[in-house]
């Protein structure tokens, strides 16, 4: 049935040696690739925001348990990651293990987790530059830097003009290449890991313990708002800000030795971020009380709590975040043209979206229209909606991922992984688990939007990707089947 029919080994391997897209990325790209994601809104916006609403000082507990269920899920990542160094990240691991309806349900998925994302971070990349231009008495109108659709009490501007902006001119750069890309994001990873090991090394004197006390405070009753139910609401919530590795996988056809490079890239760059964060987050909820932080900008908030001998820090920690955030957009909106471009290829959406640029060789099509899409997202929804769509999509992602790496360790023991899951099925258990746990911390309202973003998407599915998928198959040459492979049936 053309709903569970699955790609070969040997397909995955013979688009991966088509050479279409560039190679061009090593370990330390990957690697700042990740870091560019990951440290982003989460450590800059969501930090602050989530203490404030969720878990107070606990927030510290969030990064943790969310890390945890990353580790479990980054583990699967890189072992399929070595095996199938083609672009699409789950959505080409679940086409190899899960069979074609799921593969659609994540490419679908993704589209929350990237299209999305880059929009919460473009909001949040708004509130920065609007604070920053600010301090040097330039003031950009409210009704012009605000959602058209704005959060509960909040008024409503006419759009966001600065999350647009960012949008398109990212967009335009990942046009251009992927190497200056890279280039560029790693300038940009350099900068704001300074900023926030700064901030960490001079904000520690301004610590006040008091304000850790109570470490988890009292649930006021409102569900989901403190208490040991608001850690975990606030792990959910902070979650997508981890989804930087997910976005390395994306770029596998691009690096120039996934085998090895793919796994370094993913877990180094998921091990150092996840210090960051817990870092930043005692430090933060420490210098300033957790009630004052539901702000665009927490970190500067904390900057001015510590009194004027961080003052001088100010500026710098400002441009750190509309730096770092910068970078977040661009690995998201690169992540989210290559899961369109593997999906075209497959027959599942139209060719137009796997076109590549006869120059720059980069998916240029699906490049500018998730720029559009991104940039009107952007400009009219407020960040809360878009944080929490981001990630309960990366949740469903990162379980149907770790479920893969268990049905492929049982369809085919025998096939080559140069990177091992350790410890299965322990670890893919663990994984799914983590993340099915997180997403029923999210309100319910997220999983209505949920709901109806995968209804729309299998309708397409039906009416027209399924059809095109098995056409495009009936085209192909069988090929032998990989070593360790039994054929898939076409």
């Amino acid at each position: 049935m053309s709903l569970f029919a699955r790609k070969s080994m040997a397909q995955l391997h013979a688009e991966a040696e088509a050479g279409t897209l560039r190679r061009a990325l090593g370990p330390l790209n990957l690697t700042t690739l990740g870091v560019g994601a990951i440290i982003g809104a989460g450590i800059f916006v969501l930090t602050g925001q989530a203490a404030a609403q969720y878990a107070g000082p606990a927030i510290v507990i969030s990064f943790v348990l969310a890390g945890v269920a990353c580790l479990f899920a980054g583990l699967c990542y890189a072992e399929f990651a070595s095996m199938i160094p083609v672009a699409g990240s789950a959505y080409t691991y679940a086409y190899a293990t899960l069979g074609e309806l799921l593969a659609w349900i994540i490419g679908w998925d993704l589209i929350l987790e990237y299209a999305l994302g880059a929009a919460t971070v473009a909001v949040g990349w708004s509130g920065y530059v609007v604070s920053f231009l600010k301090d040097f008495g330039l003031h950009i109108p409210a009704q012009w830097a605000s959602a058209t659709i704005p959060p509960p009490g909040a008024a409503a501007g006419v759009a966001n003009i600065p999350a647009i902006l960012i949008v398109l001119a990212v967009s335009a750069l990942l046009v251009v290449g992927i190497k200056e890309s890279a280039g560029a994001n790693a300038t940009i990873v350099i900068i704001k890991v300074a900023v926030v090991l700064l901030f960490i090394a001079f904000g520690i004197a301004y610590v006040h313990p008091q304000n850790w006390h109570p470490f988890v405070p009292a649930n006021t009753g409102t569900s989901g708002q403190y208490g040991w139910s608001g850690v975990l609401r606030g792990a959910g919530v902070i979650f997508f800000a981890y989804i930087g590795f997910d976005a390395v996988s994306t770029a596998a056809q691009e690096a120039k030795n996934p085998q090895r490079d793919m796994p370094i890239g993913i877990l180094v760059s998921l091990a150092v971020c996840t210090i960051l964060y817990i870092a930043v987050s005692l430090v933060l909820t420490g210098v300033v009380h957790y009630s004052k932080l539901n702000v665009p900008d927490p970190m500067a908030v904390g900057i001015d709590a510590a009194g004027p001998g961080l003052a001088w820090l100010r500026p710098f920690i400002k441009l750190g975040a509309i730096a770092g955030l910068s970078s977040v957009i661009l690995v998201m909106l690169l992540g989210q043209p290559r899961v369109f471009y593997s999906m075209s290829r497959d027959g599942l959406l139209p060719a137009v979206f796997s076109k590549v640029h006869p120059k720059f060789r980069t998916p240029y099509i699906t490049t500018i229209i998730t720029g559009v899409v991104v940039a009107i997202a952007a400009g009219i929804l407020p960040i809360n909606i878009l944080a929490e769509l981001v990630s309960i999509g990366t949740l469903l992602a990162f379980a149907i991922v770790s479920a893969g790496v268990l049905v492929m360790r049982y369809t085919m023991p025998d096939i080559e992984r140069p990177f091992r899951t350790p410890w299965v099925p322990v670890v893919p258990l663990l994984g799914v688990f983590s993340c099915l746990w997180l997403m029923k911390s999210l309100p319910w309202p997220t999983w209505e939007r949920l709901i109806i973003w995968l209804i729309i998407g299998l309708l397409i599915y039906f009416l027209y990707g399924r059809a095109a998928a098995a056409r495009l198959r009936a085209t192909r040459e069988p090929l032998a089947p990989f070593p360790g492979e039994a054929r898939v049936p076409r």
